[in-house]
């Protein structure tokens, strides 16, 4: 049985079309007092249960937590859970001194804790929370590139080059460049505050290219847009930007359609992320669907 939480029922019927399997609609409904009420479609007992749940806020969060608890309580054969997008993923570690909770460990814990047997994770920012548990959970880190790649041949660019907002992503950069066979480089970022960050110069590789900044998720905008600047600024001729995760919080797009930057491009990790006349989305459900098929040794 494959069920989502509510913010990403949308995907989950995706990933069930690309399983060509059946998608099947929670029971919900909502008390006077608030209180949320959830019901299976019919008898669990003895099943595969499939949970797709971004937890980008506190109600899907705990939702999903619901989720494979119910799915414990009516004796499902087992419950395996798929996160698009981690909620607090950037907060995987405090400070010393500071007293701040890492919220991206302490609530991957709690949902390791509700006793899934399999959890998969979408282009995380830090691979920490994949430790959040004693070991016995499976989890799998599932990685977009080749799906990222793909989308950028479609995308019609005829020179470009990646550019990365930090030397901190570089890394991933350089994998996503190898596939596509394009050269890449990083600009120089330094951070100074919580979501501000300065951004310093970039490479003349850039100069008469398409430059495409690339980056794990675009919250703010801001270290973004400064690298789109400084790429123009380098001879680039367009600039587009991929990102995994499209947060964009706050008046993050009216920012980024005052940019020099073209289009943006990312996936539908994010629940309510749409291709409009900024986004342009790729779905990550045939991914989501080849690690369910090796998990649950589907045909």
């Amino acid at each position: 049985m494959m069920v989502a939480n509510e913010a990403s029922t949308d995907l989950g019927r995706k990933v069930a079309a690309a399983l060509d399997r059946p998608f099947s609609e929670m029971v919900r409904k909502r008390f006077a007092d608030g209180e949320c009420y959830h019901a299976f479609p019919g008898d669990l007992a003895g099943k595969k249960l499939v949970i797709i749940g971004a937890t980008h806020d506190d109600a899907s969060y705990q939702e999903l937590l619901d989720l494979i608890q119910g799915g414990r309580y009516w004796n499902a054969a087992s419950v395996n859970v798929v996160i698009p997008y981690l909620g607090y993923s950037t907060m995987e570690r405090a400070k010393p001194g500071s007293n701040e909770i890492p919220k991206g460990v302490t609530r991957t814990r709690q949902i390791f804790r509700a006793r899934p047997d399999f959890v998969t994770f979408i282009d995380l920012h830090s691979e920490a929370v994949l430790h959040a548990h004693a070991g016995e959970i499976s989890t799998f880190h599932a990685w977009t590139d080749a799906l990222a790649a793909e989308k950028i041949r479609s995308c019609g660019f005829s020179d470009f080059v990646l550019v990365s907002p930090d030397y901190g992503f570089s890394k991933r950069v350089a994998r996503l460049a190898s596939i596509l066979g394009c050269p890449h480089t990083a600009a120089d970022k330094d951070r100074y505050d919580v979501d501000k960050t300065i951004v310093g110069q970039v490479s003349s590789v850039v100069r008469g290219r398409t430059a495409i900044v690339c980056d794990d998720m675009i919250r703010t905008g801001g270290s973004i847009i400064q690298t789109a600047r400084r790429c123009m600024e380098a001879g680039a001729v367009e600039v587009a930007v991929m990102a995994t995760h499209l947060v964009i919080a706050g008046n993050a797009r009216e920012r980024f359609l005052e940019s020099p930057i073209t289009r943006v491009i990312g996936s539908d990790t994010y629940p309510g992320r749409v291709s409009d006349d900024l986004l342009d989305i790729y779905s990550v459900a045939p991914l989501i669907a080849g690690v369910l098929k090796k998990q649950l040794k589907l045909p």
